[in-house]
Formats: structure tokens, sequence, C-alpha cells
């Protein structure tokens, strides 16, 4: 299990996706989340994890993910836009403290101290510009 906190990463990823979707018209339409679910059905995809796990690929998450795209519906587009970035950030945080192969680094709360050194004027001097 990872040392990183749920909460903290949670909050990490409700803070990215606001910035990369800061308008309801930013987040996915259901059809192209429904596309997502078609695409992972395909007979390519389904002999490609046939191939690299010795089992079919599921589905079940993004046709979840479907159907939860249909119940904002009702809402208004800013809540679609909140309900849409809480669940995305939750599947993210859950995806980042599991272990997986990927995990190799860990996310820094600063930058290291002077990194990266600044350029200064006798830097680029020393380098004939």
């Amino acid at each position: 299990m990872s040392k990183l906190d749920f909460k903290k990463v949670f909050e990490q990823e409700e803070a990215r996706l606001r910035i990369l979707h800061p308008t309801p018209e930013d987040i996915p339409g259901c059809i192209s989340v429904f596309d997502d679910y078609l695409g992972c059905s395909v007979i390519r995809n389904q002999v490609k994890s046939i191939y690299r796990y010795g089992k079919r690929s599921s589905c079940d998450q993004k046709l979840d993910e479907f159907k939860f795209c249909l119940t904002l519906k009702v809402m208004h587009p800013e809540e679609q836009r909140e309900a849409w970035i809480r669940r995305r950030a939750e599947w993210w945080a859950h995806r980042r403290i599991e272990q997986s192969s990927e995990d190799v680094w860990d996310i820094r709360d600063k930058p290291l101290p002077n990194f990266p050194k600044p350029i200064t004027t006798e830097m680029m001097q020393e380098a004939g510009f």
C-alpha cells in the first residue's frame, strides 16, 4: 500500500481536474463516454488483452461511466461538471494510491530548492551568447 494519504491525493486530483476542465463544456459528453465503452469491447482490444494478460478485458468500469454520465443529464451544467470532477478525482486518487507498475515517483509538494538553477547573465556570457 502506498504511503500517500487518500484525502490529500483526492484534493490534488480535484485541483488538477478543475484546471484541465474549467467550464462545463470541457467535460466529456455521454457520446464520447459511450465510444470509450464500445472501444473497450472491440475484438482488437480484447485480443490484445488476452495476449498481454491472458484474459479478456472487463469493460464494466467504462459501462459504469456511461451510466453515470446519463444520470448527470438532469443536473445544471455546473453541477454536472462538479459531479464529474469529484468522480474522476476519486478514480485518479484510488489509482495513485494502489500499487501498479507505474509506481516510480511520488509527487512533490514543493519544488527542490534552486532547481532548476536560474540562468544568469554571467552564464550566458560564458556560453558565448
